[in-house]
């Protein structure tokens, strides 16, 4: 039994709390580490939660860790700031909505958790990945059009790039984006107006095939000569994000590492 245990706790590594010194700031996630990635390359995924979210309710709301446990996973902690359709004074945690924001603080937070993590492990550079929920999704947007060389795919939730600019700096790369019929706050004519531009620039197909169903969750997937297919998660619900996201989210990632 007590064997067991340990077999246990050593297949299913917790969340930790690591920090950062960037500029001026402290920053702080919650990082999943398999003890694999001590030997052999790891896929690496960054899950950016909500505005007024936290790393804590990221790891429990959106636990990739939990269907990937081969994967290092990230949960990163936003700072106030201010909210482009909510908090408008910057009260609560969040991330900056497009480049130059804030000084770019938290691209600097990423660059600086990307390179500790490349430096203390074995990460796969053909396997790092984004995704993020809301304001989450949208710098999930912003990493793809900032950093976009980085990563081998993405899937943001409720959420667009943020601007034109940010649209016009993004190249084709497969993409899943999640989104609710009845979303209030990101309404779901805006995101079909994303998901149909995400497909452009894709080279996608202009018919889908069914591609999973988990839940409300149906996915189409949009295929492309290029490699690049677009999936569009869609499910009934509002804003509120969608528990059955995080094992879909996966396979995809696990689908679409870079060539």
């Amino acid at each position: 039994m007590f064997t067991a245990l340990l077999l246990c706790l050593a297949v299913d590594p917790q969340p930790e709390r690591r920090e950062w010194s960037v500029g001026d700031l402290k920053r702080e996630a919650l990082v999943v580490v398999p003890e694999s990635a001590k030997t052999t390359p790891a896929p690496l995924v960054f899950v950016w939660h909500g505005h007024g979210g936290t790393m804590k309710f990221a790891a429990n709301a959106m636990p990739i860790h939990k269907h990937w446990p081969e994967a290092i996973v990230v949960y990163p902690q936003g700072v106030p700031t201010p909210g482009r359709l909510t908090d408008l004074e910057g009260r609560k945690n969040g991330w900056q909505s497009g480049a130059g924001d804030q000084d770019d603080r938290d691209l600097k937070f990423f660059d600086a958790m990307l390179t500790s993590l490349q430096r203390d492990y074995k990460v796969d550079p053909k396997g790092i990945f984004s995704t993020g929920h809301s304001n989450g999704g949208g710098f999930t947007y912003l990493l793809w059009a900032t950093r976009g060389d980085t990563f081998a795919a993405v899937a943001p939730s409720a959420a667009g790039p943020g601007s034109l600019r940010a649209a016009r700096d993004l190249k084709a790369k497969p993409c899943m984006h999640i989104a609710g019929e009845m979303d209030p706050l990101v309404k779901y004519a805006n995101q079909q107006r994303t998901m149909e531009f995400v497909k452009k620039l894709n080279g996608c197909n202009a018919d889908g095939k069914a591609w999973e169903k988990a839940g409300p969750l149906t996915g189409t997937r949009f295929d492309s000569k290029s490699g690049t297919p677009f999936i569009a998660l869609i499910h009934p619900g509002d804003h509120t994000y969608p528990k059955d996201a995080p094992k879909l989210i996966v396979q995809f990632f696990q689908e679409n590492r870079k060539k």
